[in-house]
């Protein structure tokens, strides 16, 4: 099937799953949220207790709110104002400075104390823990529906990240000019930080938030500070959990395992061993430890291997050694297994770790091929041939291969006239033929999209062959030099003269007019990427001068 227009290529966003996310979540909300308000139980009944004493009215204050959907609902906090006609026909923002607040009311905002009965409407499911702060109706009327559709997606929280660093919201506010800064000023941000959390959402990110609440809240020396923004969404705890505790799981496996076929190699190459189940669980678990601690210590784990290099699995050895080490001297005191297990065991699990840290690679290595072969049958994609093998070229058909386009697009392969290419592969797809050939082979293939790729050709020979592209059927683009481009700014770099650069001399004549020639054939065909590109060169061409200002020819 093919397309009139190339659809853009824009990132897809990886979804996680949902449905196993918001059970966790709230899982989590009901048993935090339960146990939270059986111990605090007390603290709220002394703190009735003085909101009575302290001005008349009820203990609690319920105000409207906009939860998930749309839903309106009453949150619940502690009453912080007098109970008067004039706190209800306030501003819905409280500024510091704003009479209504009672005494023992004002240390109830400050410690954020007054925010716990919200615990009741994250167990009855009106709230969560960890979301954007439920607004006003009246403020959500001011949002886009965009915004209002996103933020109204998920339960509003008793924290967010937007909380953390606006925690001192009523001191920025002041009551002569409260709505116009609210609205202003600090209301997009706090939209922005509550859309990034929906987006990112997860249950370590959760954590995160819950962590960092507590730190600005509970310790005194911290209410001041403002964590950066990006801790707030990759905390302590996603990084603790992603980069090391992940890892010391499977390390943890992956020694048992290795300790085990050591265990079956000597049982039955040497004697008979009955070292049993639990002890092979606990020597697994103490040589991990080892390895993981000198690991973190040594920054194995702040490699990315889904995109290390080969080479980066000579880090694994260092703490592999002195683990290894340390697994003698203390099988030296114990007696505990024999030394040739242990040796067996840790090249053993040197191969193991190599092969978890490389799994995906080693992977599609193995079921590539196949999976290539049967993408045609499982996708629809359109078919695309590119002129031109060269740097370019490759660098495209890598990118509609490696990247999120593979499953909108298939190369079919190149087009070339270097003689000396014809039939051979380059990074997996064969050299088809020649410019000559590109009908037929747009005829036989059914291609969808031709993607013109060659920059070191004539004006005339590029007209020439794009002139061949547009009479057939298939859709043509030119794709810009960026390799040619990636060069010349790395070239810029390299050349540093300490002489006072003169003035470049501006070409006339014929090579003026050469160079408006080319400007106009290509905005004839429509053709804007090479037009940008012949500016960039042309740019550079003046730029490229001598000391005293004479074009090098």
């Amino acid at each position: 099937m093919r397309t009139e227009t190339i659809k853009s290529m824009k990132t897809k966003i990886d979804q996680p799953n949902l449905s196993f996310n918001r059970f966790i979540k709230r899982a989590f909300d009901i048993l935090a949220s339960a146990l939270g308000l059986l111990v605090l139980s007390p603290v709220f009944c002394l703190i009735s207790i003085i909101i009575k004493r302290d001005s008349p009215g009820p203990v609690f204050y319920r105000g409207p709110r906009l939860g998930m959907g749309g839903k309106e609902f009453g949150i619940l906090k502690f009453r912080t104002m007098r109970e008067e006609a004039a706190s209800y026909a306030g501003p819905r923002i409280t500024a510091e400075d704003d009479s209504r607040i009672t005494p023992f009311g004002k240390w109830l905002r400050d410690s954020k104390i007054n925010e716990l009965p919200q615990l009741w409407n994250v167990l009855i499911g009106e709230m969560s823990l960890v979301g954007p702060r439920p607004e006003d109706p009246s403020l959500i009327e001011t949002w886009s529906p965009e915004t209002r559709a996103e933020v109204l997606s998920v339960r509003p929280g008793v924290t967010s990240p937007a909380s953390v660093l606006f925690r001192d919201e009523e001191k920025m506010l002041s009551s002569s000019k409260l709505m116009d800064t609210y609205l202003g000023d600090i209301l997009p941000s706090k939209l922005r930080l509550d859309q990034l959390y929906i987006r990112h959402h997860s249950f370590l990110l959760d954590l995160d938030v819950l962590f960092w609440t507590f730190l600005v809240v509970v310790v005194p020396s911290l209410r001041e500070h403002k964590p950066p923004e990006d801790t707030l969404f990759w905390g302590p705890i996603s990084l603790l959990f992603r980069r090391y505790v992940n890892w010391f799981f499977i390390d943890t496996l992956t020694t048992l395992i290795a300790f085990g076929m050591a265990g079956v190699i000597w049982r039955l190459l040497v004697a008979p061993l009955d070292l049993g189940l639990g002890k092979a669980i606990l020597v697994s678990f103490a040589y991990s430890v080892l390895f993981s601690s000198i690991a973190a210590i040594m920054g194995v784990q702040k490699i990315s291997w889904s995109s290390a290099s080969v080479g980066e699995a000579f880090v694994l050895i260092p703490p592999l050694a002195v683990a290894s080490v340390a697994a003698f001297v203390i099988n030296s005191w114990i007696n505990f297994l024999h030394y040739d297990i242990i040796l067996d065991a840790t090249v053993l699990a040197f191969v193991g770790y190599i092969l978890t840290r490389y799994r995906t690679r080693l992977f599609n290595a193995v079921l590539g091929r196949w999976v290539f072969m049967r993408q045609d049958s499982l996708l629809v994609r359109e078919r695309v041939l590119i002129v031109g093998a060269g740097d370019t070229g490759q660098f495209v058909a890598w990118r509609l291969t490696h990247t999120h386009e593979s499953s909108n697009y298939k190369v079919i392969g190149f087009v070339d006239d270097d003689m000396y290419r014809q039939g051979l592969r380059l990074n997996g797809f064969t050299v088809l033929g020649k410019r000559k050939d590109i009908a037929d082979l747009v005829q036989k293939h059914d291609i969808g999209v031709i993607i013109f790729a060659i920059h070191n050709i004539s004006a005339s020979e590029r007209m020439a062959i794009l002139k061949t592209c547009r009479n057939t059927n298939a859709q043509v683009v030119t794709w810009p030099d960026t390799v040619g481009l990636i060069r010349a700014q790395l070239s810029k770099t390299n050349v540093a003269s300490a002489e006072k650069p003169q003035p470049p001399q501006y070409p006339k004549g014929r090579l003026m007019t050469q160079w408006l020639d080319v400007l106009e054939a290509d905005l004839s065909q429509g053709d804007f990427a090479q037009v940008m590109e012949d500016i960039t060169a042309m740019r550079t061409a003046l730029q490229d001068t001598t000391p005293k200002g004479r074009r090098m020819e």
